[in-house]
C-alpha cells in the first residue's frame, strides 16, 4: 500500500493532522504502539465512569478558534477545575485566592491578604529569587509555601525546592478574589462521553492500527511520502546523542463501593509525608451519580527508559540536548516532528491543537 502520510501516534496532535490531511484528499495511515487511540488523553469506561487512565485532563482555552475546532468532535460539559489542597487534614482552596488566605490567616479583605504576604516576604529578606523556594515565598509568603507548595513540589520533582529553578513556579496563580476557578479560561470543560470518543470522531474513516511499534514495523507498513512522528524525538534517532530526561507518574486506580469518596474531582496532598501527590475522583469530571466511584492516586517518579514520559525536565542540560536533536530533526527528509514528545515540550491540550493546526497550515498552504 502507498499512503501520502504515515502518522505515528494516535494522540491529539496525530489525530488532528490525520483528520486535516484526509479532509484535503490525502491518504493517511495512523499507527500507535499502544492498544488504544487517544494517547495520554485516553479515557476508559469503568462502572459507567470515564476514567482518565493517564491522569486528569481538563480542557481549557482562551482561543476561540481552538474551542470551535474541538467542538466539531465533541460536546463539552461545563466542568470548571476547582481543586482543593489537603495539608494533614486541613483543606484549602486552590488556586491561591481569598478563600485560601481566609483559611490560612483569618483575613477577609484583599488588602489584609496583601499585607500579610508582604510582611512575610519582607521578613524572609528575598529580593532576587534564585530558586523555586525563594520564588514561591516572594509570591505568597512563607506560610503558604510551607503548607501548600513545598511538600507537593518536592514529591512532584523528586528534588529539594532549593535545588529547583525559579522559573517553574513564576506563573503560579495568585488571586485576591473569592474565585476557585483554577484555569480562569473563557472556555473550559470535559467532553461528554470521554476523550476517547472525541478522538474516535477525529479519526472517523481513517485507517488506524494499534499495537504497532513504528520502529519494529516500519518496513512492513507500506510506502509513504511523509511521516508525521509524535513519539520521543530522541527515540527516533535511537538515542545516539543520549536520552532526554522526564518525570514520570504512576497511578493506583481502584473502584470503591461508595457514590462519593472525597467530594471533589481533584484533591492535592501537599504534606511531604503522604506518598501520593493527589487523588482524582473521575466521576466528578462529568457530574456522575453512579452508585460506585473510581479513584486514582498519583505518584510522581523518576523516569527511566521504558517508562511513560510525562513532564520534560526543562533544565539547561536537557535544553541543550534537545537543541541538538532538533538540528537532526530539521535535516531529516520528509519527516514532521510534533506533539509533546516530538518537540520535548509540555503542552496543554489547547496548545497541542494550536501547534497541530499551524503544522497543517504550513504543510498544505
Amino acid at each position: 500500500m502507498h499512503y501520502d502520510y504515515l502518522v505515528v501516534g494516535a494522540g491529539l496532535f496525530g489525530a488532528i493532522f490525520a483528520r486535516e490531511a484526509t479532509d484535503r484528499g490525502k491518504s493517511v495511515l495512523v499507527i500507535d504502539k499502544r492498544d488504544h487511540i487517544a494517547g495520554n488523553i485516553y479515557t476508559k469506561e469503568v462502572e459507567g465512569i470515564n476514567v482518565h487512565e493517564y491522569g486528569a485532563h481538563i480542557f481549557h482555552t482562551n482561543n476561540k478558534l481552538v474551542w470551535n475546532y474541538i467542538n466539531r468532535f465533541a460536546e463539552f460539559n461545563r466542568y470548571t477545575n476547582s481543586p482543593v489542597a489537603n495539608y494533614n487534614g486541613e483543606i484549602y482552596s486552590l488556586p491561591f485566592n481569598m478563600y485560601t488566605f481566609n483559611k490560612m490567616w483569618n483575613v477577609v479583605t484583599p488588602d489584609e491578604a496583601r499585607e500579610k504576604i508582604a510582611s512575610q516576604v519582607e521578613e524572609a529578606g528575598i529580593t532576587n529569587p534564585q530558586n523555586l523556594e525563594e520564588q514561591a515565598i516572594s509570591l505568597v509568603g512563607t506560610d503558604i509555601y510551607e503548607k501548600l507548595i513545598k511538600g507537593y513540589t518536592e514529591k512532584q520533582w523528586g528534588r529539594d525546592c532549593k535545588d529547583l529553578p525559579s522559573f517553574i513556579i513564576k506563573r503560579l496563580p495568585v488571586r485576591y478574589t473569592y474565585d476557585n476557578n483554577y484555569f480562569n479560561a473563557i472556555y473550559q470543560g470535559i467532553p461528554i462521553g470521554g476523550y476517547t470518543r472525541m478522538v474516535e470522531n477525529m479519526l472517523e474513516g481513517i485507517k488506524t492500527v494499534t499495537n504497532t511499534d513504528y520502529f519494529k514495523a516500519k518496513d512492513e507498513l507500506g510506502e509513504f511520502d511523509k511521516v508525521v512522528f509524535t513519539g520521543p524525538i530522541d527515540a527516533y534517532f535511537n538515542y545516539k546523542l543520549g536520552a532526554l530526561e522526564y518525570r514520570s507518574v504512576r497511578f493506583e486506580t481502584e473502584t470503591i463501593d461508595t457514590p462519593n469518596f472525597q467530594g471533589n474531582a481533584v484533591v492535592n496532598y501537599t504534606d511531604r509525608e503522604t506518598p501520593w501527590t493527589r487523588i482524582i475522583e473521575h466521576k466528578f469530571f462529568e457530574f456522575g451519580e453512579q452508585p460506585k466511584t473510581v479513584i486514582s492516586r498519583e505518584y510522581s517518579s523518576e523516569w527511566k527508559l521504558g517508562d511513560e514520559p510525562y513532564y520534560p525536565v526543562n533544565d539547561e542540560k536537557n535544553a541543550a540536548l534537545y537543541a541538538q536533536y532538533k538540528e537532526l530533526a530539521d535535516a531529516e527528509p520528509n519527516v514532521i516532528f510534533g506533539g509533546r514528545l516530538g518537540e520535548y515540550k509540555y503542552y496543554d491540550m489547547d496548545k497541542v491543537i494550536e501547534a497541530a493546526l499551524k503544522c497543517v497550515e504550513k504543510e498544505f498552504n
